[in-house]
């Protein structure tokens, strides 16, 4: 009487499991880091234990930066069919349909070290913001811009011009821009990320990480007092990779490309009336 060899049986559900989270953890650590290739190749050996919508999802985020479109397309769709209440897979969809359309099947891979900093995405009262893009590039050069990216601001004129991924995307809403522009010339500096992108918007979280001695009492975002001054990002997850932001994120209904803003930064912290209440802080000498 012979015994199968323990090494070439099937493995033990607890070691499948913990081959999958460890599989797991590795393309999302991968993803973190801006591996994309690796982290395809990662999420394509989990899907050989089985399938999985997140790892469609992640596999899916790896070709799109890789330049991938129609690819990663596609394993959006095949998580969907696994998980039809999957969303991010469904906006994602039909955010690549227009793509494809005005890009074409492939572009070119996202850019080394475009992702923006987790600190962006952690809500401080006054110091922190956000503002819709307006005269946007068009959907070829925003083909490889995504929620977490890094955003670029530079003054021209009267005008904050936002870049990403090495392209011009589009101008700061005036009613933001023109506040931060003064506290600018003063020497405040500030960083951004995308939070969102849907076809005809993208939206940018800002955040003011210099103030110069001379602008001191001056706030880059007015809004009325809230019960605490810092609240971090909702799971504090930012840093496992860029698509958990559009999942932590998803739940907002009233703009198709936010994902949940509520929770990084309230609805009423740049409102119009925030940036015109205050007109005699900025004329001081």
């Amino acid at each position: 009487m012979t015994f199968p060899d323990t090494e070439t049986t099937a493995q033990s559900p607890v070691n499948l499991t913990r081959q999958k989270r460890q599989l797991a953890d590795q393309a999302i650590g991968q993803a973190s880091a801006a591996e994309w290739a690796e982290a395809a190749e990662t999420n394509r050996k989990l899907l050989e234990l089985g399938p999985d919508a997140e790892s469609e999802n992640r596999l899916a985020k790896a070709l799109w930066e890789l330049g991938e479109l129609r690819a990663a397309r596609e394993h959006y769709q095949t998580a969907l069919a696994l998980d039809p209440t999957n969303r991010i897979a469904e906006r994602n969809i039909d955010r690549l349909k227009v793509l494809i359309v005005a890009a074409g099947e492939r572009t070119v891979p996202a850019q080394a070290g475009s992702k923006a900093p987790v600190s962006i995405f952690v809500e401080e009262t006054g110091k922190t913001g956000f503002a819709f893009l307006t005269d946007l590039a068009d959907p070829r050069q925003l083909a490889q811009v995504n929620p977490g990216d890094a955003v670029e601001l530079t003054s021209e004129g009267n005008r904050l011009i936002a870049h990403s991924n090495g392209v011009r995307i589009g101008v700061v809403e005036p009613r933001v821009a023109a506040r931060l522009l003064k506290l600018i010339a003063d020497g405040n500096k500030y960083a951004a990320g995308v939070t969102s992108l849907g076809d005809k918007d993208v939206r940018i979280i800002l955040r003011e990480i210099f103030q110069d001695p001379t602008n001191y009492g001056k706030v880059s975002f007015p809004t009325a007092a809230k019960s605490t001054d810092l609240r971090p990002y909702t799971k504090g997850t930012l840093v496992r990779e860029e698509m958990d932001l559009e999942e932590d994120l998803e739940d907002d209904e009233e703009d198709e490309g936010i994902e949940d803003l509520d929770r990084v930064l309230p609805p009423d912290s740049t409102t119009d009336e925030a940036f015109e209440d205050e007109p005699d802080e900025l004329d001081e000498p």
